[in-house]
């Protein structure tokens, strides 16, 4: 049995494990490989009637006229890999996708702690007796993007609070910026080229927060991570708008955004880490989405990283301000 650990930051073990990557140095876009197999995630026959079921519901509801869940295509994850180049070590991260939709998300989702005709829950059976990383692709029917974004202009750090309205484990908590989990309609390219984590990333900011593509920004993938309570793969980044600021974001958003549903309320925090591990320590742990803390901690340590012309010791400056938010809180 295989127990992966849990990012623990101002005292608090979340639910997520960092799979790859500290924040000190980025994945380069060429360095991520898609792999995309247009085979059908295929379910245990029990569970398949589990999924059955919740589309005969879903369809009554929408031929009844009342709110439905859309069932939009995406994909599920078959396995993530990562290696090591050969130079410089940098990492190498190959992931392979296979087709899945929303139902067969929501199967496995809502269903981890139902018990099955073997007397096991998926939970118990799929992600607690083995490496929940080794989970068939039928666990893990979704792959999130989560960016953390700053200001440029003011140095401000956006954390954003899920809508009530938003399906599914995190809505009504604090989460990354912008996330969106990739989609077979809108991130496989038409033209057979690979899907890109970027590309996505860029979706998200521009869908969730309307940051255009003539904006200018500095993206950066900082790591890989899985939600150990709800078994969802993530991809962090860090985006910086350099010649924009808080007033300027508010503004745009109040002549429309195009998921705008998707989020209650936001909070611009200065971006130095006293101020963000601040924020992170001063709501309470459960009004937290499990991986959101530790994109905003690899977020900050990218950024003092830059600060010092790229030099990895300043990872340290963000755990000293840890030992200080936790020393005012009387931690």
């Amino acid at each position: 049995m295989v127990h992966r650990d849990r990012f623990t930051v101002v005292g608090r073990e979340t639910d997520c494990h960092i799979y790859e990557g500290d924040g000190t140095r980025p994945i380069k876009e060429d360095d991520v490989r898609v792999k995309y197999r247009p085979q059908r995630v295929e379910f245990p026959e029990e569970i398949g009637g589990w999924r059955h079921a919740i589309q005969e519901a879903e369809e009554r509801r929408e031929a009844l006229g009342e709110p439905y869940r859309w069932n939009n295509q995406r994909f599920a994850v078959e396995r993530v890999v990562v290696t090591r180049g050969h130079r410089e070590e940098e990492p190498v991260v190959t992931l392979t996708l296979q087709d899945a939709d929303y139902y067969d998300f929501l199967t496995t989702s809502i269903n981890l702690d139902r018990r099955q005709g073997n007397g096991l829950t998926l939970r118990e059976q799929y992600l607690e007796s083995r490496d929940p990383v080794q989970a068939p692709a039928f666990m893990s029917c979704s792959f999130g993007v989560n960016v953390a974004l700053e200001t440029g202009r003011d140095g401000r750090m956006l954390f954003s609070h899920r809508s009530a309205a938003v399906v599914g484990p995190n809505r009504s908590r604090w989460n990354s910026s912008a996330n969106e989990g990739l989609a077979r309609d809108h991130d496989l390219p038409a033209d057979g080229g690979p899907i890109s984590l970027y590309a996505v990333a860029r979706r998200a900011l521009y869908e969730e927060l309307a940051v255009h593509r003539s904006d200018a920004l500095d993206l950066e993938l900082l790591g890989f991570g899985l939600d150990l309570r709800n078994n969802q793969w993530a991809a962090f980044f860090r985006a910086v708008l350099p010649e924009l600021d808080e007033a300027a974001l508010r503004l745009r958003w109040t002549r429309g955004v195009g998921d705008k549903w998707e989020h209650d309320r936001f909070a611009f925090v200065p971006a130095d880490p006293d101020s963000v591990l601040g924020f992170l320590a001063d709501q309470p742990a459960e009004s937290w989405a499990p991986c959101a803390p530790a994109l905003f901690y690899l977020a900050l340590v990218r950024g003092a990283v830059r600060r010092a012309g790229d030099d990895p010791a300043a990872r340290f400056e963000v755990e000293e301000a840890e030992q200080r938010v936790l020393e005012r809180r009387g931690a």
